[in-house]
């Protein structure tokens, strides 16, 4: 997997807004964790399970931040899989440690956003 070609795919993805093509840099088996699932109540623990579950996820994101775009900033590449690092519309900074199956796609996400 070159994960420089993936972060390229993934930006594309989610500054479209186009949820298939951020899908299918997904496993089927995702386990998705960020503070704002549990902000949109989507979990009390803030993990989501499952392509659909993202889904229904990222079309409450992109309702409620129409707006959304990410600009990278840094790319940290592990054994496992990768980190990005990047900034929102709003400017605040993130980093969204993937860990990846055989097949070069997420199977496990953990976003993180700077405590300011």
């Amino acid at each position: 997997m070159n994960d420089v070609e993936f972060a390229e795919r993934y930006y594309a993805a989610w500054n479209a807004h186009n949820i298939d093509a951020i899908l299918k840099l997904y496993s089927d088996e995702i386990e998705f964790s960020s503070p704002y699932i549990m902000a949109l109540g989507f979990s009390y623990d803030g993990v989501i399970l499952g392509l659909p579950m993202l889904r229904s996820y990222l079309e409450k994101a992109f309702e409620r931040a129409p707006d959304l775009r990410l600009t990278p900033e840094a790319l940290f590449v592990g054994a496992r899989g990768h980190t990005l690092v990047y900034r929102n519309q709003r400017g605040e900074r993130s980093a969204e440690v993937h860990e990846m199956d055989a097949l070069g796609r997420i199977v496990r996400a953990d976003a993180t956003y700077e405590n300011t």
